[in-house]
């Protein structure tokens, strides 16, 4: 299992990765192993608020629906229209093809209380 060092890791497993002054998102390879092959993906539009902790899509598999929760607030900037069509990337490409959905962060410190990928491992080790 891949967990990028440089990334950092929510409890309900998004990944948040930051560039410049934007964030990318998605979920972590733990979560689409346990949820299995996911056949659609919901997100929210451009422009849209986003809050901490609050669900912002869902992600629907074979076994199961399962609601994203924002790691962090922000503004949505940009979407992976490539999702609508190509949900099977979530397990293809988690890190990669698969990310979900770009932020503007109303507070960039917010990444700071984040999990690094060593604690992140150590959770879902104890799961």
């Amino acid at each position: 299992m891949t967990t990028p060092k440089e990334l950092r890791y929510s409890e309900e497993h998004e990944w948040v990765k930051v560039e410049g002054d934007k964030v990318r998102i998605g979920i972590t390879f733990f979560a689409q192993s346990e949820l299995g092959d996911i056949v659609f993906v919901e997100l929210p539009e451009v422009g849209d608020e986003i809050t901490a902790d609050e669900p912002f899509g869902s992600v629907e598999s074979v076994k199961t629906v399962s609601e994203l929760y924002a790691p962090i607030s922000g503004k949505v900037v940009e979407v992976n229209e490539e999702l609508n069509d190509n949900p099977e990337y979530v397990n293809e490409s988690p890190y990669e093809k698969a990310w979900m959905i770009v932020v503007e962060p109303s507070d960039i410190s917010e990444v700071d209380k984040l999990m690094t990928a060593e604690q992140y491992e150590e959770m879902i080790k104890e799961d």
